[in-house]
């Protein structure tokens, strides 16, 4: 096998890795087909949970503990982390805060649950981006090196797919709306993997900034958005088990790939 993976270029590597990965990312968005499109705060409160549970952990051992190990301190990646914290900060202010669906939900509540919902969405949009570019700087340092890093993040996209697609569905209660924003948000790491391969090594050397900046984004979402929110409705206990299960579910992965 690894002489075969000698054969292929970078190019090649990054392309084939970053849409195993968004086919991934993809096959988590669509498991919430399976709650047949109910809608209810409890979802959406158990929904936020997971979300959060699984951000935590992505943001340690999939971004900033490799950040650090790439770089070689923790200088880039913290500067990072703070900028990308920033960035979501002032997006909140920016997005609506009102419900847009008014015809379906009434009232504040469903319109904060509905920022939430998209605050969520888009920072794992964000945290994917730097994980294309370390599939496609990984496929630059090597074929073998490139493949084993798209598997790895390829699995665990899985279950970022549905932390996506799941507080979408709840927040929206369209059902194929939802998988194509996980879909999308897997598209984004292909979109990315293979411009990286090409940068080489100066894609490696802007790889801890990035991967500091997704980790900032997903952990100010959980701390101001995700987590407060789904703690507001009554169901406080179901988000709590909704964050212990995406948790245990990203460590149980992110420990078992290495």
């Amino acid at each position: 096998m690894s002489a075969a993976l000698q054969g292929l270029s970078p190019v090649a590597v990054a392309a084939a890795m970053g849409g195993f990965a968004a086919l991934m990312t993809s096959l988590g968005s669509f498991l919430v087909v399976l709650t047949r499109g109910r809608v209810s705060p409890r979802l959406l409160d158990v929904g936020l949970g997971f979300s959060s549970g699984v951000m935590t952990v992505a943001s340690f051992t999939s971004l900033l503990l490799p950040a650090v190990d790439i770089a070689g301190s923790v200088w880039p990646p913290l500067a990072g982390f703070l900028v990308g914290a920033a960035t979501i900060a002032l997006l909140h202010r920016i997005l609506p805060h009102e419900h847009p669906f008014t015809e379906k939900y009434e009232g504040p509540v469903w319109g904060r649950k509905l920022r939430a919902a998209w605050l969520v969405a888009l920072a794992i949009i964000i945290h994917n981006i730097p994980e294309g570019m370390a599939i496609g700087a990984s496929a630059a340092y090597s074929a073998a090196v490139g493949v084993a890093t798209g598997i790895a993040i390829g699995l665990q996209d899985v279950p970022e797919g549905l932390a996506v697609s799941l507080p979408v569905l709840a927040a929206t209660g369209r059902v194929w709306f939802s998988v194509g924003i996980g879909v999308l948000s897997g598209l984004s790491e292909l979109a990315v993997a293979v411009p990286t391969a090409l940068l080489g090594s100066l894609a490696r050397r802007l790889l801890p900034l990035l991967l500091g900046f997704g980790a900032g984004a997903m952990m100010y979402v959980v701390s101001h958005e995700a987590l407060p929110e789904s703690h507001r409705s009554g169901y406080e206990n179901e988000a709590t088990i909704g964050f212990f299960a995406g948790f245990i579910l990203m460590f149980l992965l992110d420990s078992l790939l290495g």
